[in-house]
């Protein structure tokens, strides 16, 4: 059993990594911007490595081990923001201007979550589950819709647009229904499907109109935490 939990913790190690160094390539080369390529890893890296929870066991450490690999990356990126690990590609894939201490702000915040949400709720929960998606779902794509389809800025926060906002909580909803469906077919949630659908709409609203805020480089906090509070409340 602690075989294949390690297996699969390294099967974690290799789609993560893959998937990251993937993408800070795109952006070295110039293929993509770093603010596209940062988005993408932002949406794409949560369900990659919530699905290969899958490959775990039931063990008590499986939590743990899993929690390993969002851990040792975000340890990764605090590495590289300060100076102490060079690492141009991972600064062209995630930061805005080029500057490696933008990933002391939003990319280590991510990783933070991860390591906590993963460790505090696993599959047992939908909660988890549900905040890591709507920030990287919701959050991570309403930028790139935002930014790359005119729309109107919304009232309190011009940055903003309705569009993005739309996207927010439209791509928030749609992951954590695809995700928390897939854990529900496998028998890891044992909750009926058509219970989730209204808690995670509601999550849905009340995240975005948390990423809606004129706030900086705090989504990655903000988004999850709000989740986190109104999963304890509705599910």
């Amino acid at each position: 059993m602690l075989g294949n939990n390690f297996l699969a913790l390294a099967a974690t190690f290799a789609l993560a990594l893959l998937w990251l160094r993937f993408n800070d390539y795109l952006a070295h080369r110039g293929w993509i911007s770093s603010q596209l390529s940062r988005k993408i890893i932002h949406a794409g890296t949560g369900p990659i490595f919530v699905l290969c929870w899958l490959l775990f066991t039931e063990q008590p450490s499986s939590r743990w081990l899993a929690a390993l690999v969002p851990f040792a990356i975000t340890v990764q990126f605090f590495l590289i923001g300060i100076g102490v690990v060079r690492d141009q590609a991972a600064v062209d894939g995630m930061s805005r201007s080029g500057d490696p201490r933008e990933i002391l702000k939003g990319p280590l915040y991510y990783g933070i979550v991860f390591v906590i949400l993963t460790a505090i709720y696993w599959h047992d929960s939908p909660i988890g589950i549900t905040a890591l998606m709507m920030m990287c779902g919701g959050d991570g794509l309403a930028d790139v819709v935002g930014k790359r389809i005119p729309s109107n800025p919304i009232p309190w926060s011009p940055r903003k647009t309705w569009l993005g906002t739309a996207t927010m909580f439209f791509a928030g909803w749609l992951f954590s229904i695809l995700i928390l469906a897939v854990f529900i077919s496998a028998g890891k949630l044992n909750i009926p499907f058509a219970s989730i659908v209204l808690p995670v709409t509601l999550i849905a609203i009340a995240a975005t109109l948390v990423e809606s805020l004129p706030m900086k480089d705090i989504d990655n906090l903000t988004v999850p935490l709000v989740s986190v509070a109104l999963g304890h409340l509705l599910f």
